[in-house]
């Protein structure tokens, strides 16, 4: 292979709204906000465990619930930085514009499924508000992480649509 070929390796980056990139770093502040407590209470009912042979009631609840808003959370940032996972074994040697309209094609699926996912958080959480479902030990309402998951997924949403529209005006260039 000469020097003269460039391999894609990961997304063509695209330019999207400053407000909307601002708004997928502070959703990722928050994933990574709830990482820490996750891990917080994971280290002290260990070590509850090990001291007073006591670990923390329902810690395995709290991680759980924690991991379903920090995964969420995490999901346009990882969208709008070009982070998801890109195979590009049959597009490496392709130019510039056939990458991006891929690219845009691939975010227009995306936009699809989140927003499906979405559309049946929204009634999910709304319907286990209505049942009062919550968890087995703490007894948490279970709707309470939708709070923060159903917005994440409306960011995610909005994002793939950006990213779809940027990489097709980088196709058209």
């Amino acid at each position: 292979m000469s020097e003269e070929e460039t391999l894609t390796e990961h997304a063509h980056l695209v330019s999207v709204p400053g407000w909307l990139s601002a708004l997928c770093r502070v959703f990722a502040g928050i994933g990574g906000l709830t990482l820490l407590a996750m891990m917080l209470v994971t280290v002290a009912s260990v070590t509850l465990r090990g001291v007073v042979g006591q670990p923390i009631p329902g810690d395995f609840e709290l991680v759980e619930m924690g991991s379903a808003i920090a995964i969420f959370c995490f999901l346009p940032w990882c969208q709008v930085s070009g982070g998801n996972v890109l195979v590009d074994f049959f597009t490496q040697k392709a130019g510039p514009a056939t990458n991006h309209l891929l690219e845009a094609l691939g975010d227009l699926i995306y936009f699809a499924i989140a927003a499906l996912l979405m559309w049946r958080l929204i009634h999910g959480g709304m319907e286990m508000r209505e049942y009062g479902e919550q968890s087995m030990v703490l007894r948490l309402p279970i709707w309470w992480s939708f709070i923060v998951i159903i917005p994440a997924m409306a960011l995610l949403t909005a994002t793939c649509a950006a990213t779809m529209i940027g990489h097709l005006r980088a196709a058209g260039k």
